[in-house]
């Protein structure tokens, strides 16, 4: 039998996605789990107009998903916003090794835990804080990632409008001169 380590290495293959291709496509079983290795990834869903409103962003390290429940049909799609290499899984497969494999098992719930607390603080600023806050939360959260995205998906992502963040970006400089 395998040792824990190469187990985990056999179950993925690398993919490699070009700026602007689709990972995992709304309405489509989610089929594949993956890692994000080099890049930056946003998820979107398109709101009641048809117009896309981002909901997640992945960097490298991110375990990249559409659902928590393998072949369900993916509610949001995931694209890559800059070049991306992904190690790549079936996810049905990693899910049948938790509570198997204690590596796959850690590995899960660390990434499951990590997905399920940003959600928890994005939900809680988009409901309480005001612009500038938001900013903040998004900068401290994505310390990385301010110059790699378009402020576009960023003021979708904060639930303002690009006009919004532009007031926000300045007044966050201002307060945070010293």
């Amino acid at each position: 039998m395998k040792n824990n380590t190469s187990l985990v290495e056999s179950l993925h293959r690398l993919e490699h996605l070009k700026k602007g291709d689709v990972f995992l496509k709304y309405g489509k079983p989610c089929t594949k789990i993956g890692m994000l290795q080099k890049g930056v990834m946003r998820g979107f869903v398109y709101d009641t107009e048809g117009n896309e409103v981002t909901t997640h962003f992945y960097q490298e390290g991110d375990m990249i998903i559409g659902t928590y429940i393998p072949n369900v049909n993916l509610t949001m799609t995931i694209e890559a916003i800059e070049e991306c290499t992904i190690s790549i899984a079936n996810y049905s497969e990693i899910m049948s090794l938790v509570n198997v494999n204690m590596k796959i098992t850690e590995i899960i719930t660390r990434e499951f835990q990590k997905l399920n607390n940003q959600l928890q603080s994005r939900l809680v600023a988009l409901l309480n804080l005001s612009s500038v806050k938001k900013y903040a939360l998004f900068l401290d959260e994505y310390p990385n990632l301010i110059n790699r995205i378009p402020h576009y998906y960023i003021a979708q992502y904060l639930g303002v409008t690009p006009t919004q963040l532009s007031r926000a970006r300045r007044e966050f400089v201002t307060r945070n001169k010293d």
